[in-house]
């Protein structure tokens, strides 16, 4: 445990770095405004079919904020209405171009979140992937014209392709209006850019968040987000494999996995958590250093283990899946309202 005095030079060690990069952030940030100010102008050109309806979740910060969790949240409240495909860049895959989802496929050729919504919605939704939406979006048209709703996963700066409806996170650990843009901060765009949602959600709350709190946030959100923007606040819910108080060993390839953590301390007696970075492309090697059971790991993180050398390396070991679940603090029947409005329903 660091000391007072560590905790002091480490925030000031920080400060000075910020200082350092802030003339960058300056230039990052007025080149993103002036992009979005010639797609708002509309001279860059952008796509939108009026079918299917496209419903964008995305954010201003660079990962962390909960989006496949939400992504699954759209496909259970809206699959009984709609035929849904699910559209996302593929992040850390090793294909290239537009790809729809087979038997076939595994987190190499999908990218992890897309194989985890294959491997859990295949029979509900028709899953996606597509480093340029825009082209991707007409190509699903030609494909597979019955689709009448395409969930874009983090489209939000890709401005290429208008969503009718944009729905945009901010996590409550990292809410957007306390950081700057790239490389100082983690925000992909200025602040700003919220004015473009037509819904907020402060995810990960904590499910006793105080009434005055969540009115401070909104306010503080409003201060960059059109007057009128609907706010809701989420948390996440895990289900537990193994009774409380059992010893585990944490296993984690996710951004800000220190929430997690957190809870899984005040259920279990966590011996050890290793953590890897986002989308880490494990190896055989990592995993055999790991010689404690059971252990627990993400859903994300589980279909990657999955994957046959790596199960290989697992094998006698239990490994067991945190299976999460977004849900409302409150206003969740007025939020579906919301969504349905900008659906044209």
């Amino acid at each position: 445990m660091m000391r007072q005095g560590e905790n002091k030079a480490v925030f000031f060690m920080q400060q000075a770095g910020k200082a350092v990069l802030y003339p960058f952030t300056l230039l990052y940030g007025g080149i993103t405004q002036a992009r979005n100010a010639l797609y708002d102008a509309q001279v860059f050109a952008h796509y939108q079919p009026s079918t299917p309806r496209l419903l964008n979740v995305g954010n201003l910060t660079v990962g962390g904020t909960g989006k496949t969790p939400h992504v699954e949240m759209f496909i259970r409240g809206l699959a009984s209405s709609y035929k849904i495909a699910t559209l996302s860049r593929g992040y850390g895959r090793k294909t290239k171009g537009f790809r729809i989802a087979q038997p076939t496929d595994s987190p190499a050729t999908l990218g992890d979140e897309p194989y985890q919504i294959y491997q859990k919605f295949a029979e509900q939704v028709l899953v996606t992937v597509g480093e340029k939406r825009a082209l991707a979006v007409q190509a699903l048209e030609k494909l597979h014209p019955e689709i009448d709703l395409v969930l874009l996963d983090d489209a939000y700066q890709h401005r290429a392709i208008q969503a009718h409806g944009n729905i945009l996170l901010t996590d409550y650990n990292r809410l957007f209006y306390n950081d700057l843009p790239f490389p100082a901060g983690r925000l992909r765009e200025g602040r700003q850019g919220a004015k473009r949602a037509d819904i907020i959600i402060v995810s990960k709350c904590p499910p006793d968040l105080p009434t005055a709190q969540r009115t401070e946030i909104e306010k503080k959100i409003r201060a960059y987000a059109m007057p009128e923007t609907p706010i809701f606040f989420t948390s996440l819910r895990y289900s537990l494999p193994l009774p409380a108080g059992e010893s585990v060993t944490l296993l984690t390839g996710i951004a800000h996995a220190q929430p997690l953590l957190r809870y899984l301390q005040t259920v279990y007696a966590v011996e050890k958590h290793w953590e890897f970075p986002d989308h880490y492309h494990y190896l055989p090697t990592d995993l055999q250093k790991i010689t404690s059971s059971p252990i627990l790991t993400t859903e994300k993180d589980f279909v990657k283990l999955s994957q046959p050398d790596l199960a290989q390396a697992l094998a006698g070991k239990q490994v067991l899946t945190l299976p999460i679940e977004v849900y409302f603090l409150e206003g969740e029947a007025r939020f579906w309202a919301e969504v349905q409005q900008l659906l044209g329903v």
